[in-house]
């Protein structure tokens, strides 16, 4: 019995650089982020940085409950598009990765290239796609609009990409061309996980391919899919970069229907120099995301643990 309870610390050992180098890279900027919400840390204090006037809750009480505070300009129509933005980018991710992945689990000649062709969009970073995108929505010179209304003439006049509610699109596009070829690489690895006699016998049965879909792939592929879109969530709610290069960083108002929460808060926070104030927003933000993690794991223990 106390060779059983004898813990050989020799493989903790070996974990503890990696734990040491994740509390440092995670819990450090987080415990400062927060500490700099308790601070009034704006441009008449900025040179002092965490020696600040100590304010403690004051800034979350103006960011949540004042009225007249600037961070909150635009809030509204944010809230609006992020909730939309994330809703739309995640379900087409999702589907168009697991589409192409159900074609890519075939075999034919090339494949292998074909495999890596798609990743390419998932390759390119953030903020080459804000940029490359930028200029092709561009209304006169941009290879959209030279696409849709010069070669396909599906439009009989070029419209405003980066305007109105077309913007909403501007960046909606981008961000799932970007992001359903990494879903496609999942959902092919968890479709190659799945045993093909279960296949075979549905086929021995006269299951047609529709209804192998949906009684057997998809409820393989649940766990994988509740995952996936939770992660996916997660990211389009702090999306930035694509917004950013597209319509400019910093004073650049991205419009009614482009702007998400992320830029207006780096926007807000650096033009009205509201750090402490931002540092706020960005921990309720956190918190918020904690408790959506915490539901829709509970929500979704069962999904991702079963079959059923």
């Amino acid at each position: 019995m106390l060779r059983q309870k004898r813990i050989d610390a020799f493989p903790y050992l070996l974990l503890l650089p990696a734990v040491l180098m994740m509390f440092a890279v995670n819990l450090t900027p987080i415990v400062q982020g927060f500490y700099m919400s308790l601070l009034k840390l704006n441009q008449f204090t900025l040179a002092q940085y965490l020696d600040a006037p100590f304010v403690g809750i004051e800034n979350y009480r103006r960011v949540l409950f004042d009225a007249d505070n600037p961070l909150r300009t635009g809030m509204g129509y944010a809230l609006r598009n992020t909730a939309l933005y994330t809703l739309t980018v995640s379900l087409s991710a999702i589907a168009i990765g697991l589409a192409v992945a159900l074609l890519m689990n075939r075999d034919f000649p090339g494949k292998s290239i074909a495999r890596t062709l798609l990743l390419l969009p998932w390759i390119v970073p953030s903020y080459v796609v804000g940029t490359l995108w930028g200029f092709m929505w561009q209304r006169d010179v941009g290879i959209v609009n030279v696409v849709l209304v010069d070669w396909l003439h599906l439009l009989s006049e070029r419209p405003f990409w980066l305007l109105g509610s077309n913007s909403f699109w501007a960046i909606v596009i981008p961000t799932v061309w970007r992001a359903w070829p990494v879903m496609m690489l999942i959902f092919l690895a968890a479709l190659q996980s799945i045993p093909e006699d279960q296949y075979e016998a549905a086929t021995i049965d006269g299951v047609s391919r529709w209804k192998q879909f949906l009684h057997i792939t998809l409820p393989l592929l649940k766990p994988v899919i509740v995952i996936q879109l939770m992660f996916q969530i997660i990211d389009n709610v702090y999306s930035y970069n694509i917004v950013s290069m597209m319509f400019g960083s910093g004073a650049g108002y991205p419009g009614e229907w482009a702007d998400l929460l992320m830029p207006l808060l780096t926007r807000q926070s650096f033009s009205y120099w509201l750090f402490g104030q931002g540092a706020a927003v960005s921990f309720v933000m956190m918190m918020l995301m904690l408790v959506f993690v915490g539901v829709w794991l509970r929500a979704f223990r069962r999904s991702m643990t079963s079959h059923d």
